[in-house]
């Protein structure tokens, strides 16, 4: 396999390792978002911190609870990386 099918291999890895640990805390962020200003719509309260605090502790909350599964994921993704090392002649 040729060095750039390696390093588009790599990148693939990193986008999609990216995504998994992203992706549900901007998903949680949205759908929080959208309910907050969904309810101030329907109440027509306009309060700035109503649509802040509501998705700043969801997505806290969110981080929190994957805090151990994204450090499991990023340990492998490093695992891989450091192991496609020696089929680059790196060690």
């Amino acid at each position: 396999m040729s060095p750039d099918l390696y390093i588009a291999d790599l990148v693939r890895d990193l986008l999609l390792t990216s995504l998994m640990l992203a992706g549900p805390v901007l998903l949680v962020g949205l759908i929080v978002g959208v309910a907050v200003s969904l309810f101030q719509a329907l109440t027509s309260v306009q309060e700035q911190t109503l649509s802040l605090v509501p998705k700043m502790l969801a997505v806290l909350m969110v981080v929190l609870l994957l805090l151990a599964p994204a450090l499991q994921v990023i340990r492998d993704y490093a695992e891989r990386v450091f192991g496609q090392l020696i089929e680059f002649g790196l060690s």
